[in-house]
């Protein structure tokens, strides 16, 4: 380090915006001035914990991978780790065809690996159509890619696109197997395809990932605001808030942006359309890259319920494509977590809104909360009115990583190599789960911070 003081922006206050402000203290010291640029009211971007019914309840991600080690790292390294906390393993069910069905075994994101995986939930036909997959020549362009729908409804049929697929890509991206391309959503199956396998049903077989002990989930026993928190106390970062970030241009050897002034660096943690507009006119290349990436919509209830409304005793309930509901996923968090199960009520999470399908967002709380309490008693036969309820929108919350994703971001990650001084980060990259999001933030930080501190 040399002796000026080193000045850097963060552009953008979700969870990818405030780890890389925390990196960068880390990395620049503490006499560097690091200013957070938010455009909403507040910090933590999709994550976001309420009170609901005298408790903390998160209404953005409700968990993380836990096999991905980022998140559970960096709570650790935040003397967090009494918050760790794992689900009781129950089993989540599928509303499809107006009945309950367990969540099909030995899937790859719902894609079967033999008929039994989905037996019950397709129809004899399909079971028919995915036992016999292996004898027909497989088409597969290791040069290109095509979306995940295609791939599925061409070798097993469309029941298995709606009843199996969708509901869970649905509650990943908020968008639905037509939308989202094989080679980014599921780049094992791609690289069991690219590798040779004669068959899809071969390729899933090849790309389903090994068993290992321990759960597959993990989250905080008081919620991610908890985790927010700490990241703030620890970044130690001017915050400006309800901040549009404008004005973004070179200034001699570095930077200037409205409102914060001349700058070192930048680090743009923004969702991809509003860091499109902001490079627009400095890094025209860049701007080019993720001017493609498309947004979903969404909308969470949260409902606190008596004790005795009778939710079932399973983890989730997630919602095939066409079925008459307006909800696409039900989490049953007293089900689910343990820790919640303590509390005097019984929580439940009703989630909306799906890509090209985002006119639900808009309507009223009072509306989402009718249709919430509507939808659960058909699927579950509970009927009992709230404690309590909460209703949180996300506008814009997930991108879409339609076919050909990678290459977008290739070509986003080569424009902004060329840049000195100016990274980016975020859910639009190279994952859109919370761990993602946290090695996204701290690659950039890690460039940045080796850039301006010479």
């Amino acid at each position: 380090m040399t002796g000026r003081r080193v000045s850097v922006a963060v552009v953008g206050g979700g969870v990818t915006g405030l780890v890389a402000a925390y990196r960068l203290r880390q990395q620049l010291g503490d006499d560097a001035r690091i200013t957070v640029v938010e455009a909403g009211s507040r910090t933590g971007g999709k994550l976001r914990t309420v009170d609901l019914a005298g408790a903390p309840v998160d209404v953005g991600a409700e968990a993380f991978i836990a096999r991905r080690p980022e998140v559970a790292d960096l709570i650790v390294e935040l003397g967090l780790g009494d918050q760790l906390v794992h689900p009781a393993g129950k089993q989540p069910l599928i509303w499809s065809d107006g009945s309950l069905h367990p969540l099909p075994a030995r899937t790859l994101m719902g894609i079967p690996s033999d008929p039994r995986s989905v037996a019950g939930l397709v129809d004899d036909r399909t079971l028919a159509r995915i036992a016999g997959e292996p004898e027909i020549p497989l088409q597969w362009d290791r040069a290109s890619d095509i979306d995940v729908a295609t791939l599925v409804g061409s070798r097993f049929g469309e029941q298995v696109v709606r009843r199996s697929v969708d509901p869970l890509l649905g509650g990943v991206y908020s968008g639905l197997s037509d939308s989202i391309g094989v080679r980014a959503a599921l780049p094992s199956l791609a690289a069991a395809l690219d590798a040779g396998a004669a068959s899809l049903t071969e390729a899933v077989m090849k790309a389903l990932p090994t068993p290992t002990p321990g759960p597959v989930f993990g989250t905080l026993r008081d919620g991610y605001g908890v985790l927010l928190d700490a990241l703030r106390r620890a970044a130690r970062a001017d915050t400006v808030l309800e901040a549009t970030a404008t004005g973004l241009r070179r200034e001699g050897a570095g930077w200037w942006l409205d409102p914060v002034g001349a700058l070192d660096g930048a680090l743009l943690a923004l969702p991809a359309p509003d860091m499109v507009h902001l490079v627009a006119e400095v890094a025209p290349e860049l701007a080019a890259a993720a001017r493609d990436i498309e947004l979903a919509s969404s909308a969470v209830v949260a409902m606190a319920l008596p004790t005795d409304a009778g939710v079932p005793d399973n983890s989730g309930i997630l919602v095939a494509t066409g079925e008459s509901l307006g909800a696409k996923a039900f989490t049953l968090s007293s089900r689910k977590w343990p820790h919640l199960a303590e509390r005097n009520v019984t929580l439940v999470r009703a989630s909306y809104g799906r890509y090209r399908d985002a006119a639900v967002v808009d309507r009223t709380d009072e509306q989402l909360i009718q249709m919430a309490r509507a939808d659960l008693a058909t699927v579950a036969g509970v009927s009992t009115e709230p404690v309590d309820a909460f209703v949180q929108r996300w506008r814009g919350g997930l991108p879409q990583y339609a076919p050909g994703h990678l290459d977008r971001v290739g070509a986003i990650e080569g424009a902004a190599s060329g840049i000195v001084g100016l990274e980016v980060a975020g859910a639009y990259l190279r994952g859109v789960g919370v761990p993602a999001c946290v090695a996204s933030a701290t690659m950039a930080a890690t460039r940045l911070a080796a850039q301006v501190a010479g």
